[in-house]
């Protein structure tokens, strides 16, 4: 009996210290302001996870630790990534960061292109964010066969393009790591529309029934973005643009006429629709050489599949509704204009 109560005696000294070892293992470590931080690698297992705390400095033995997650039911969620917290966080909130995924965010540049924008637009952007020169971005622009992705071929090296990568660097808003580059910028905007002309469905038939090049679609999406406002009229003016250059007449587009400027007039004067270039699409007929700036997912759309329309004729409307009034005749293209000025200003 003696020895059975010594044996009891012991058993119960171990599970006493064995629950103190425990109840110790399991509190938090001395509290610091000193933030550590470590990364978790993709693929870890819970016990793998608890020896990175440990060795971090967070937890006081990893053993225990990894026992609290299975009896927690807990560890199965656990996020890779790098992570940062301070010495003295309890268990129970470092499980919950590590579920949550609360990973150290990276400083980023966020770096917003409206759509429309020209290349020099976009330079400027990039040059303000990267700190470099407008020069220097747009010598990465122009360079010539500097990019062929999984849709769109190399880029134009005609001498009569202004900018090589003009119409080809989609607008939106973008986040790059601090410290990014200006070529590896221009390299993900192109890398952009071809991830989004690719994600149209059915757009290498369309291009293939609308008899136009993708360079040419996209010049056509340019002129549509710089043109139109409203979503629904964006297929028709485009059906515009295609019936004009069937018919062989000009398309006497105002904004092919802007971007000979380096700045957007207010309004444009007859002289400047004598201004001699291939982009003026008063002076010679078909499309300019290359896009005038950076058109929406919807203008290509738009570009690649334009309305079935009898339409030759648009003029914008003076209400503030930015729609406008079209016609299948001069006549009634006449008509339509001096409805538009009875417009102004109501």
């Amino acid at each position: 009996m003696i020895v059975a109560a010594l044996f009891i005696v012991i058993a119960l000294g171990a599970i006493t210290g064995a629950a103190l070892y425990v109840s110790q293992a399991l509190r938090p470590v001395p509290a610091s302001s000193q933030e550590v931080r470590f990364t978790v690698p993709a693929g870890s297992r819970p016990a793998q996870i608890a020896g990175i705390l440990e060795r971090s400095g967070l937890i006081r033995d990893d053993r225990i630790f990894t026992y609290y997650l299975k009896w927690r039911k807990e560890g199965s969620r656990f996020q890779a990534g790098e992570y940062a917290m301070t010495p003295g966080t309890p268990l129970d909130a470092i499980i919950a960061k590590l579920n949550d995924g609360d990973t150290v965010k990276e400083d980023t540049i966020r770096l917003t292109i409206p759509e429309g924008y020209t290349a020099v637009q976009i330079a400027d952007k990039i040059a303000q964010a990267t700190g470099q020169s407008n020069e220097e971005v747009m010598r990465l622009i122009d360079r010539p066969g500097a990019y062929r992705g999984a849709v769109i071929p190399a880029l134009p090296d005609s001498p009569q393009v202004k900018h090589k990568a003009e119409g080809y660097l989609f607008p939106e808003t973008y986040e790059f790591k601090k410290g990014t580059g200006p070529e590896e910028m221009v390299q993900r905007m192109l890398a952009e529309t071809d991830g989004k002309i690719a994600a149209i469905p059915g757009w290498d038939e369309q291009l293939k029934r609308s008899g136009f090049t993708l360079h040419q679609v996209l010049t056509i999406a340019s002129l549509v973005e710089r043109e139109v406002v409203l979503d629904e009229e964006r297929p028709v003016v485009a059906g515009i643009i295609v019936n004009r250059l069937k018919r062989n007449m000009p398309l006497q587009i105002d904004a092919t006429v802007q971007y000979l400027f380096d700045k957007p007039k207010d309004r444009l004067v007859e002289k400047d629709l004598q201004l001699e270039s291939p982009y003026n699409t008063y002076l010679h007929t078909g499309l300019p050489p290359g896009p005038i700036a950076s058109p929406s997912a919807a203008s290509i759309r738009a570009a690649l599949s334009p309305a079935d329309t009898k339409y030759l004729f648009y003029v914008t409307k003076k209400d503030g509704s930015k729609g406008h009034l079209f016609a299948e005749t001069f006549e009634q293209h006449k008509k339509n204009i001096a409805a538009s000025k009875t417009q102004e200003g109501k």
